[in-house]
C-alpha cells in the first residue's frame, strides 16, 4: 500500500461528502428554478426544457410522422421545434447524430415532451449511477456520483452523457468476464461515434476477439435496423449534413469555444488556425490512444476503465462540458483502484480537481481562455498511466518485449 503524501491531506471524506451534498442541493434548486418559471415546454430563460433534448424529441417526432430524413435538414428541424414548443422565437438545437440514435428518439417522441424528458434523464442517470456503484460501491460513492457538478450540467442540457457513460463504463467492467455482453454495450456507442475511437484499441489490447465480433455485429444490426425502418434516406441525409456540421459546429465553434473542451477547441479559442488545431488534435488523439492502449494491455480492470474513459474525451475535437460525465466514471474507477492498492502522491488532489472542474470550467474558460475541463481529462489519463507504470510495471514490460524482439531478430 502506498499512502498519499501530505499534499493531499485536505481531501478528506467529510469534505468530499459535504461538497457533494451542497452540489446535489444546488442541482435540485437550479432545476426547480427553471421549472418554476416555465410555461409549457419552455423554461424561465426562454429555452426548451432540457435545451438539447429539444432536438432529440423533435427528430423522434419527425421520424414518427414520416419525416425521418428531414431531421438533418436544419431549417425543417427548426420549424418543427418552434411548432412543438409553441414559440416562434425558440433557439435552434441541431440534430447531428447518426441514424441509430433516431431509434431512441422515435421511442421518446411517443410521449409528451416533458414526460419524455423526465423519463430520458431519469432512466439514463439511474443506469450511470448503477454502473458507478458496480465500480465503486457504497452510499458515500453514490452521493459523490449524484452530487458531482457534471450531473447538474448534463441534466440542464437534457443530454445523453449518462447513457454514453453507462455503456462505455459497463463495457469496460465486463470486457474480460462477459465479452459478448461487453461487445454489445460498446457497439451501441455507434450513436456517438466520436467516443468509440478507442474501442477497437481497448478490445485488441486485451486480445478479446469475442468482444470485437460482438461489437461489430451490434453496430451492423443497429445500422441495418435503421435502414429497415426508414430506408437509406436517413443515412444519405446524415452523411450529407456532415460538411455543414463540421464547418459550423466544429471548426467555427458556433456552440461556443468555452463549452467545447477539446485540444482542437483550445487552439481555436487561442486564435490558432484550423489546420493547426487539427494537427494538435491529431497528436493528442494518438497520444491518448497509445496511453490507453498500454494501460488496457497491462493494468487492472479499474485502471483500464479510468484510462479509456478519460482518453475518450481527448480523442475527439468535439466534446462539450456535459460529456465530462465520462470523466466522473473514470474518477470512480481510479478511486476503486486506490481503495484496493493505495493512493500515490497528488492523486486525491487531482481527482478532487477533476470532479469539481465542470462546475466552473465553462465560466473560467470564457474569462481566462484556460481549458479547465481539458486539463482535468489529461490529468486523470496521466494518473491512470502512472498507476500502470508504478504499480503494474507496464513500461518495464514494454521495454522488455521490445528488447526480446530485437534480440530474436539479431
Amino acid at each position: 500500500m502506498i499512502a498519499p503524501f501530505s499534499t493531499d491531506r485536505y481531501i478528506t471524506r467529510e469534505r468530499v461528502l459535504l461538497t457533494a451534498s451542497l452540489t446535489l442541493l444546488a442541482t435540485i434548486i437550479g432545476l426547480s428554478v427553471l421549472l418554476w418559471g416555465s410555461h409549457g415546454t419552455v423554461d424561465s430563460l426562454g429555452r426548451p426544457l432540457g435545451t438539447d433534448f429539444s432536438n432529440v424529441w423533435t427528430a423522434g417526432w419527425m421520424a414518427d410522422h414520416g419525416q425521418a430524413a428531414a431531421a438533418w435538414d436544419w431549417s425543417a428541424h427548426h420549424g418543427v421545434q418552434k411548432a412543438a414548443h409553441h414559440d416562434p422565437h425558440i433557439p435552434f438545437y441541431g440534430w447531428h447524430y447518426p441514424p441509430p440514435f433516431l431509434i431512441i428518439a422515435a421511442l421518446l417522441a411517443k410521449f409528451p415532451y416533458t414526460l419524455a424528458l423526465v423519463l430520458w434523464q431519469g432512466l439514463t442517470l439511474a443506469l450511470a449511477a448503477l454502473v458507478a456503484q458496480r465500480v465503486l460501491p457504497g452510499r458515500d460513492a453514490l452521493l459523490a456520483s449524484l452530487g458531482a457538478p457534471v450531473v447538474l450540467v448534463c441534466l440542464g442540457h437534457g443530454q445523453n452523457a449518462f447513457m454514453t457513460t453507462a455503456l462505455l463504463g459497463g463495457g469496460m467492467i465486463l470486457l474480460d468476464r462477459r465479452p459478448w455482453v461487453a461487445g454489445m454495450l460498446l457497439g451501441c456507442l455507434c450513436y456517438k461515434p466520436q467516443f468509440a475511437v478507442l474501442i477497437p484499441v481497448a478490445i485488441a489490447a486485451r486480445g478479446n476477439w469475442r468482444a470485437f465480433l460482438s461489437a461489430g455485429a451490434t453496430v451492423t444490426a443497429l445500422c441495418l435496423l435503421t435502414v429497415a425502418i426508414w430506408g437509406w434516406g436517413v443515412w444519405a441525409a446524415f452523411i450529407g449534413s456532415l460538411p455543414l456540421t463540421q464547418h459550423i459546429i466544429i471548426e467555427a465553434g458556433a456552440t461556443g469555444w468555452e463549452k467545447i473542451q477539446s485540444p482542437f477547441a483550445a487552439i481555436r479559442q487561442w486564435g490558432g488556425s484550423i489546420p493547426l488545431a487539427y494537427g494538435v488534435q491529431s497528436v493528442a488523439t494518438v497520444a491518448a490512444v497509445l496511453v490507453a492502449g498500454l494501460v488496457t494491455w497491462r493494468s487492472t480492470m479499474a485502471v483500464r476503465g479510468a484510462a479509456v474513459l478519460a482518453a475518450a474525451l481527448l480523442c475527439t475535437p468535439y466534446v462539450l462540458d456535459y460529456d465530462y460525465v465520462l470523466l466522473g466514471m473514470a474518477i470512480a474507477f481510479l478511486v476503486a483502484d486506490m481503495r484496493a492498492r493505495g493512493a500515490l502522491t497528488w492523486e486525491p488532489t487531482w481527482l478532487a480537481y477533476a470532479w469539481m472542474a465542470p462546475l466552473f470550467g465553462r465560466a473560467v474558460s470564457a474569462m481566462t481562455l484556460v481549458p479547465v475541463n481539458l486539463i482535468a481529462a489529461v490529468a486523470v489519463l496521466a494518473l491512470a498511466g502512472r498507476r500502470a507504470v508504478v504499480l503494474d510495471d507496464a513500461w518495464t514490460t514494454v521495454v522488455g518485449r521490445i528488447t526480446s524482439l530485437r534480440t530474436a531478430r539479431s
